[in-house]
């Protein structure tokens, strides 16, 4: 199309092209504010296209969402209709996506926590967009970076369970129950923020094809989704995406579920509560410090991690940013200093008892007086687990992640930060699992406090790791701290005789 004349605006640059619809980059004459205009032919509107037209002008004036892209004006006039959008400066997610070939995890947790809360907020006003895809996620900088969803022109009014007939979407990012059942509900676009995700982690949808023929057939054919062999991604991610991912809409993850779900970990997510939760959590740690009661001042110190780094990834102001960021690493840095402590105190105080009892795989030796002994030998597990382990014979399953959770302990002891977290993390996945289905008795209760027990330590493992990365500004924008599996943890108190002076002074300022 020519250039239309738009009396209030100056047209700066030529943004997109559609069948019907051009988009331009604007400037306001008077107030000097830069906008996106989408500039439709009336000429080129099929029934179907004015159709979609009022629809997504109605939707978008009723939005208002700091993930919507925001509708701001629209006039007309003989030629064509304009819509005056918010302007998204730093391109789409497609696009960022491919200039980059494949996106990190913490990036891609870090843009789905944005999708999934302005997607939260259609839900709560029963609004399905239906053409969710990277082309459709603009992207801003100001100075972060802010996702936005856009076009909302296959968008509609559907309570969850109501059902649609139209074939509404792009077919790489369909809902297999469209282009096979023509029949579909709300949940389809659970299916695209999955392929959204997979696309992210691996650089292409799941289904890409070279012909749309060929990608029809595999939709119809339900053919597996397969992730990459080379991918490493953590056990929330890779739950969450083969849950997004199922061809059948009924065993696909609910929205409850999804908004719910601990790679996500919408709870932290910086709101105006999220500094008060923070403050509230460390405030108990230095409590639990200057009590010495380390082990909950740890827990509580990298809790309020959870909630202090999200704020320092989303502060534009520099200033605030850099002050939050080092008040955070002072606690990490004093969380990380506890923990070594705590663990050379309990190996001392391990290896001492098996010398006092003189087992016999503690064996001296003869020539030179030395102890030749395995951690395992030396650092015992605690009673709980023993008696879950013996408790476990009829059932493999649970004694093999109980071993492989044991494992992540003895690593944790050598200071294998990462291997220990895969390992409570492969452990705690099939003990969550085997747990839904145990009956109550003594072997459940004792499976839930071992649970609850791992979970903490996951945790903790998580801030110390993190640590390393504050220590970088450019990373902070891509640092999360997520709580563990499924939410529920209870608090455990411990009493270890560490002296003060030996573990150093508590954090002087909250």
């Amino acid at each position: 199309m020519s250039l239309p004349r738009i009396t209030d605006y100056e047209i700066l640059d030529k943004l997109g092209v559609g069948s019907y619809a051009t988009v331009f980059k604007v400037r306001h004459k008077q107030n000097k504010t830069f906008h996106a205009i989408k500039c439709v032919e009336m000429s080129k509107l099929s029934h179907s296209s004015r159709e979609n037209l009022v629809t997504e002008i109605r939707l978008l004036r009723s939005l208002n969402h700091k993930y919507i892209v925001a509708l701001q004006d629209f006039f007309w006039d003989e030629k064509n209709i304009y819509i005056v959008l918010e302007y998204c400066n730093a391109g789409s997610l497609y696009n960022f996506i491919h200039s980059k070939k494949s996106l990190p995890e913490s990036t891609c947790k870090y843009f789905l926590r944005q999708l999934a809360l302005a997607v939260q907020y259609m839900r709560t006003n029963d609004i399905s967009h239906f053409d969710l895809k990277p082309q459709n996620l603009l992207l801003t900088r100001n100075p972060n970076v802010v996702l936005k969803v856009a076009d909302f022109g296959f968008a509609q009014h559907l309570k969850l369970g109501e059902i649609n007939q139209q074939l509404k979407g792009s077919p790489l990012y369909m809902a297999p129950e469209i282009v096979r059942k023509k029949q579909y509900d709300a949940r389809a676009d659970l299916w695209s923020i999955g392929v959204i995700l997979y696309e992210c982690l691996f650089g292409k949808a799941p289904y890409s094809s070279k012909t749309i023929e060929e990608l029809l057939m595999r939709i119809r054919n339900a053919e597996k989704i397969c992730i990459p062999t080379n991918a490493r991604i953590s056990n929330e991610c890779h739950d969450l995406l083969s849950r997004l991912l199922k061809h059948d809409p009924a065993k696909r993850i609910t929205f409850e579920e999804f908004f719910a779900h601990p790679f996500l970990d919408l709870k932290t997510f910086p709101s105006e509560k999220t500094l008060e939760k923070a403050i509230e959590l460390v405030t108990k740690a230095v409590n639990y410090d200057e009590n010495r009661d380390y082990k909950e001042a740890y827990y509580l110190y990298c809790s309020s991690l959870q909630y202090f780094v999200p704020l320092i990834t989303e502060e534009a102001d520099a200033n605030k940013r850099l002050a939050l960021r080092n008040r955070a690493l002072k606690y990490l840095q004093r969380a990380e200093e506890i923990k070594n402590v705590l663990i050379e105190d309990e190996f001392k105080a391990a290896a001492h008892r098996k010398s006092v009892n003189v087992d016999t795989q503690v064996c001296a030796s003869s020539s030179t007086g030395a102890q030749t002994t395995s951690l395992a030998d030396v650092i015992e597990p605690d009673t709980r687990y023993k008696q879950l382990f013996a408790m476990s014979n009829s059932s493999p399953q649970l004694k093999n992640a109980l071993e492989i959770g044991r494992q992540g302990e003895l690593y944790l002891y050598e200071r294998k930060f990462e291997t220990a977290l895969e390992s409570y993390t492969t452990a705690l996945g099939i003990l969550v699992q085997f747990m839904n289905n145990e009956p109550k008795g003594e072997r459940r209760n004792l499976l839930l406090q071992q649970i609850e027990f791992w979970m903490k330590e996951a945790e903790s493992i998580k801030s110390i790791l993190s640590a390393k990365e504050m220590d970088d500004e450019q990373k902070i924008s891509s640092l999360y701290i997520n709580h563990y599996m499924y939410g529920y943890i209870i608090q455990h108190k411990y009493n270890l005789n560490v002296k003060k002076s030996v573990i150093g002074s508590v954090p002087s300022s909250i």
